[in-house]
């Protein structure tokens, strides 16, 4: 899969991040649906990260998100 780079300003610097598609589709899908920017919600996420690398950082909210928005058999 190939990855997307897209450039974001966080904490007033600018930064480039690598995902792949459909993790960028569902970042900015979960971003709508909280009425945030992509940049805010990309922010928050940076903020609460620790030592992780903001794209590992950023592929495990998605899969937390996706997790805890399914039905339960």
């Amino acid at each position: 899969m190939p990855l997307v780079k897209r450039s974001l300003s966080l904490s007033g610097h600018r930064t480039s991040v690598s995902l792949e598609a459909e993790f960028w589709t569902e970042i900015d899908r979960i971003a709508a649906l909280r009425d945030q920017s992509l940049a805010g919600l990309v922010g928050e996420i940076d903020a609460a990260r620790g030592e992780n690398g903001l794209a590992s950082a950023l592929r495990v909210f998605v899969v937390r998100e996706l997790v805890s928005q399914r039905t339960p058999l």
